[in-house]
Protein backbone atom coordinates (compact mmCIF):
# COMPACT_ATOMS: atom_id res chain seq x y z
CA UNK A 1 0.00 0.00 0.00
CA UNK A 2 1.24 3.48 -0.88
CA UNK A 3 1.74 6.09 1.84
CA UNK A 4 -0.17 9.36 1.90
CA UNK A 5 2.57 11.28 0.05
CA UNK A 6 3.41 10.95 -3.62
CA UNK A 7 6.50 8.88 -4.32
CA UNK A 8 9.40 10.70 -6.06
CA UNK A 9 8.59 9.05 -9.39
CA UNK A 10 4.94 10.08 -9.07
CA UNK A 11 5.91 13.72 -8.49
CA UNK A 12 7.29 13.77 -12.03
CA UNK A 13 3.80 13.06 -13.37
CA UNK A 14 2.14 16.01 -11.60
CA UNK A 15 3.35 18.54 -14.18
CA UNK A 16 5.13 20.90 -11.76
CA UNK A 17 7.35 23.59 -13.32
CA UNK A 18 10.20 22.32 -11.14
CA UNK A 19 10.77 20.58 -7.83
CA UNK A 20 13.78 19.69 -5.72
CA UNK A 21 14.85 16.82 -3.51
CA UNK A 22 12.87 15.41 -0.58
CA UNK A 23 9.53 16.93 -1.60
CA UNK A 24 6.50 15.45 0.14
CA UNK A 25 3.10 16.33 -1.31
CA UNK A 26 0.01 14.71 0.13
CA UNK A 27 -2.13 12.72 -2.25
CA UNK A 28 -5.02 14.70 -0.76
CA UNK A 29 -3.56 18.13 -1.61
CA UNK A 30 -4.78 19.87 -4.76
CA UNK A 31 -2.52 21.64 -7.25
CA UNK A 32 -4.28 23.79 -9.85
CA UNK A 33 -2.03 24.91 -12.69
CA UNK A 34 0.92 22.80 -11.53
CA UNK A 35 2.97 24.04 -14.49
CA UNK A 36 3.11 27.41 -12.66
CA UNK A 37 4.41 25.95 -9.38
CA UNK A 38 8.10 25.72 -8.44
CA UNK A 39 9.13 23.87 -5.29
CA UNK A 40 12.60 23.81 -3.68
CA UNK A 41 14.19 21.07 -1.54
CA UNK A 42 12.80 19.65 1.69
CA UNK A 43 9.23 20.86 1.27
CA UNK A 44 6.14 19.20 2.74
CA UNK A 45 2.58 19.99 1.67
CA UNK A 46 -0.05 18.34 3.86
CA UNK A 47 -3.56 16.98 3.33
CA UNK A 48 -6.33 19.16 1.95
CA UNK A 49 -4.05 22.05 1.02
CA UNK A 50 -4.78 23.96 -2.19
CA UNK A 51 -2.09 25.58 -4.34
CA UNK A 52 -3.35 27.53 -7.34
CA UNK A 53 -1.51 29.97 -9.62
CA UNK A 54 2.04 31.33 -9.84
CA UNK A 55 3.75 29.91 -6.75
CA UNK A 56 7.42 29.71 -5.83
CA UNK A 57 8.32 27.80 -2.70
CA UNK A 58 11.89 27.94 -1.44
CA UNK A 59 13.46 25.13 0.60
CA UNK A 60 12.71 23.78 4.08
CA UNK A 61 9.04 24.80 3.93
CA UNK A 62 6.00 23.21 5.55
CA UNK A 63 2.47 23.96 4.39
CA UNK A 64 0.16 22.45 6.99
CA UNK A 65 -3.21 20.81 6.43
CA UNK A 66 -6.13 22.81 5.08
CA UNK A 67 -3.97 25.76 4.00
CA UNK A 68 -4.61 27.50 0.69
CA UNK A 69 -2.46 29.64 -1.60
CA UNK A 70 -4.52 31.47 -4.24
CA UNK A 71 -1.80 32.96 -6.41
CA UNK A 72 -3.39 34.66 -9.41
CA UNK A 73 -0.81 37.46 -9.10
CA UNK A 74 1.88 35.29 -7.51
CA UNK A 75 2.94 34.02 -4.10
CA UNK A 76 6.52 33.44 -3.01
CA UNK A 77 7.63 31.76 0.21
CA UNK A 78 11.26 32.05 1.29
CA UNK A 79 13.43 29.31 2.77
CA UNK A 80 12.55 28.05 6.27
CA UNK A 81 9.08 29.61 6.16
CA UNK A 82 5.80 27.91 6.85
CA UNK A 83 2.04 27.97 7.18
CA UNK A 84 0.36 26.43 10.21
CA UNK A 85 -2.99 24.66 9.67
CA UNK A 86 -5.84 26.51 7.96
CA UNK A 87 -3.88 29.51 6.69
CA UNK A 88 -5.12 31.26 3.55
CA UNK A 89 -2.97 33.49 1.36
CA UNK A 90 -4.66 35.56 -1.37
CA UNK A 91 -2.86 37.42 -4.15
CA UNK A 92 -6.16 38.59 -5.70
CA UNK A 93 -9.51 39.83 -4.44
CA UNK A 94 -12.85 40.69 -5.96
CA UNK A 95 -14.42 44.13 -5.56
CA UNK A 96 -17.16 43.66 -2.94
CA UNK A 97 -18.49 47.26 -3.21
CA UNK A 98 -21.61 46.25 -5.10
CA UNK A 99 -20.43 47.96 -8.29
CA UNK A 100 -19.36 44.64 -9.86
CA UNK A 101 -20.34 41.01 -9.89
CA UNK A 102 -18.23 38.52 -7.96
CA UNK A 103 -16.99 35.06 -8.81
CA UNK A 104 -14.90 32.98 -11.18
CA UNK A 105 -17.86 31.99 -13.38
CA UNK A 106 -18.82 35.60 -14.17
CA UNK A 107 -17.75 37.30 -17.41
CA UNK A 108 -14.51 39.12 -16.43
CA UNK A 109 -15.85 42.34 -18.00
CA UNK A 110 -18.45 42.41 -15.21
CA UNK A 111 -15.97 41.91 -12.35
CA UNK A 112 -13.19 43.98 -10.84
CA UNK A 113 -10.40 41.73 -9.58
CA UNK A 114 -7.34 43.42 -8.13
CA UNK A 115 -4.29 42.24 -6.26
CA UNK A 116 -0.56 41.87 -6.13
CA UNK A 117 2.17 39.37 -5.43
CA UNK A 118 2.47 38.15 -1.83
CA UNK A 119 5.95 37.51 -0.44
CA UNK A 120 6.52 35.57 2.76
CA UNK A 121 10.13 36.09 3.79
CA UNK A 122 12.70 33.58 4.97
CA UNK A 123 12.33 32.24 8.52
CA UNK A 124 8.73 33.46 8.73
CA UNK A 125 5.79 31.48 10.11
CA UNK A 126 2.07 32.14 10.05
CA UNK A 127 0.11 30.77 13.00
CA UNK A 128 -2.99 28.63 12.57
CA UNK A 129 -5.92 30.26 10.83
CA UNK A 130 -4.11 33.36 9.53
CA UNK A 131 -5.29 35.17 6.41
CA UNK A 132 -2.93 37.21 4.22
CA UNK A 133 -4.38 39.65 1.69
CA UNK A 134 -3.01 40.62 -1.76
CA UNK A 135 0.20 42.54 -2.25
CA UNK A 136 1.52 42.01 1.28
CA UNK A 137 5.18 41.44 2.10
CA UNK A 138 5.72 39.45 5.28
CA UNK A 139 9.31 40.37 6.11
CA UNK A 140 12.15 38.01 6.94
CA UNK A 141 11.90 36.40 10.36
CA UNK A 142 8.30 37.46 11.00
CA UNK A 143 5.86 35.37 12.99
CA UNK A 144 2.15 36.01 12.96
CA UNK A 145 -0.12 34.89 15.80
CA UNK A 146 -2.97 32.46 15.23
CA UNK A 147 -6.17 33.79 13.62
CA UNK A 148 -4.55 37.07 12.55
CA UNK A 149 -5.54 39.07 9.46
CA UNK A 150 -2.58 40.50 7.55
CA UNK A 151 -3.63 43.56 5.53
CA UNK A 152 -0.32 45.44 5.25
CA UNK A 153 3.41 44.72 4.97
CA UNK A 154 5.00 43.38 8.16
CA UNK A 155 8.57 44.61 8.74
CA UNK A 156 11.19 41.94 9.37
CA UNK A 157 11.96 40.20 12.66
CA UNK A 158 8.77 41.15 14.40
CA UNK A 159 5.97 39.23 16.07
CA UNK A 160 2.53 40.39 14.94
CA UNK A 161 -0.97 39.43 15.97
CA UNK A 162 -4.57 40.53 15.76
CA UNK A 163 -7.31 41.60 13.39
CA UNK A 164 -5.75 43.41 11.69
CA UNK A 165 -2.28 42.18 12.60
CA UNK A 166 -0.21 44.74 14.49
CA UNK A 167 3.28 44.72 15.96
CA UNK A 168 3.52 42.92 19.30
CA UNK A 169 7.28 42.71 19.93
CA UNK A 170 10.65 42.01 18.33
CA UNK A 171 11.55 38.41 17.48
CA UNK A 172 14.86 36.87 18.44
CA UNK A 173 17.35 36.08 15.67
CA UNK A 174 18.99 33.28 17.65
CA UNK A 175 17.52 30.73 15.24
CA UNK A 176 20.06 31.94 12.66
CA UNK A 177 22.87 30.55 14.85
CA UNK A 178 21.39 27.08 14.43
CA UNK A 179 22.18 27.14 10.71
CA UNK A 180 25.90 27.92 11.14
Amino acid sequence: MKNSFYEPEELKTLGLRAFGENVLISRFARLYGPEKITIGDNVRIDDFSILSGEIRLGSFIHISAYSALYARFGIEMGDYSGLSPRCTVFSATDDFSGNYLIGPMIDPRLTNVSGGKVIIGRYSQLGSGCTVMPGVVVGEGVTVGAMSLVLHDLPEWGIYKGIPAVFYKERSKKLLDLLK
